[in-house]
């Protein structure tokens, strides 16, 4: 009888989150569809709030483990039964005692460690035409105890000839019922029908420019400010205002401020379903507001060799932005001396629901991975 795979994904959060945050959402949509997941990381207390449970082993399907103990405890090493499937996340080597177990002297006394897992590096999501070179690349280890064993490089993306992007079966479901105005309230926001923004973002220097806009427009505009980075920047701004570097709440006559706590993966796709518009960083993010289907704005994770700003224009040709939308996204990244022009979220939303459209007829990231590993290693599910 066939049975699922085991996967071990290996996460290393360098910082803001978004590696775990992307192989969280790979390993719950791994176990959604009836595979076992092993999620090494070394920082997991981010899950507490990320994915309430999954610390305490209540998502089935799921073991979240230390990726300290590969490094320091043999005896934890040895104990694990072999995965079929090995998951860089992002670049996060497998921790060198597991390689020399599996490779080494682990490799006897099981049927699953008499063969080689699929070893996969998961690379970061960019719409730049290397991905389609790169993409599904075997790459010969040389050295080390897995020496004449094969990666292979599995890159995101938004064309049929990458891996595509996560996207739960039960994603366009979910949304269907979805209930704005109870979800808010259970956040303690009391919405009276005025146009909803949420902002997720490092510290941009539009910020200032932003907010004045967002004061000053004729519509009544409710800010939903996410915690950490984005609030810190935020109370930046408004400093020596009434009580604006104490309070949680903060408003004028046409903008409401409003500062959230820590949400859980789920209840910030919530936020993003509530709003108008969208202010989002990083990848898991930005897949998070495509798939939202609102307006949005993107603020790409800066590069010191401006390497980013290619990306930034290959997602916007993938996305194929109007030109209102492509002139904010440079304003609010920093890229040129142009001020913000006041959002065109009609047009914005138009050309985010037709990207979503054509996006959705692609396999998403999962699916991929469940069928590049099928192909490479038949005999289970």
């Amino acid at each position: 009888m066939k049975s699922a795979r085991l996967w071990d994904i290996f996460c290393k959060v360098i910082d803001n989150y978004g590696d775990i945050g992307v192989c969280w959402r790979l390993a719950a949509d791994l176990a959604s569809r009836g595979q076992r997941v092993r999620l090494w990381v070394d920082k997991p207390d981010a899950l507490a709030w990320m994915a309430p449970g999954a610390l305490e082993g209540r998502w089935p399907g799921i073991q979240v483990l230390a990726r300290k103990d590969a490094l320091s405890e043999p005896v934890t090493v040895a104990a694990q039964e072999p995965a079929d499937v090995w998951i860089e996340g992002f670049g996060c080597d497998v921790p060198f005692e597991l390689v020399a177990y599996r490779f080494g002297r682990g490799r006897a006394g099981s049927a699953r460690a008499s063969r080689s897992p699929i070893w996969i590096d998961l690379e970061y999501l960019t719409a730049e035409t290397y991905a389609e070179r790169s993409h599904g690349l075997p790459s010969p280890v040389m050295q080390g105890p897995a020496s004449g064993h094969t990666k292979f490089f599995l890159y995101p993306g938004f064309s049929g000839a990458t891996g595509g992007l996560l996207r739960e079966a039960d994603l366009c479901a979910r949304q269907s019922r979805f209930d704005r105005s109870a979800w808010l309230l259970n956040q303690g926001v009391r919405w009276s029908g005025e146009r909803l923004v949420s902002l997720f973002c490092y510290e941009p220097a539009m910020l200032p420019q932003l907010l004045e806009q967002l004061r000053k427009n004729e519509r009544p505009t409710r800010l939903l400010v996410t915690h950490g980075r984005a609030a810190s920047a935020v109370r930046h701004v408004l400093h020596g205002q009434e009580q604006a570097h104490l309070a949680d709440f903060w408003a004028s006559e046409q903008l409401a401020v409003t500062l959230l706590p820590r949400l859980s993966q789920t209840d910030f796709d919530h936020l993003l379903w509530s709003c108008d518009l969208n202010f989002v960083r990083g990848e898991d993010s930005l897949v998070r507001a495509i798939w939202a289907g609102k307006a949005f704005v993107w603020q790409i994770y800066p590069q010191h060799d401006e390497a980013h700003h290619a990306k930034l224009q290959a997602f916007l040709d993938a996305m194929r932005a109007p030109p209102s939308w492509r002139a904010f996204h440079w304003s609010w990244n920093g890229i040129g001396q142009q001020a913000l022009a006041q959002p065109d979220l009609a047009a914005w939303a138009a050309a985010v629901a037709k990207a979503g459209d054509w996006l959705r007829q692609r396999p998403d990231l999962t699916t991929g991975l469940l069928e590049f590993v099928k192909r490479e290693q038949p005999g289970t599910e």
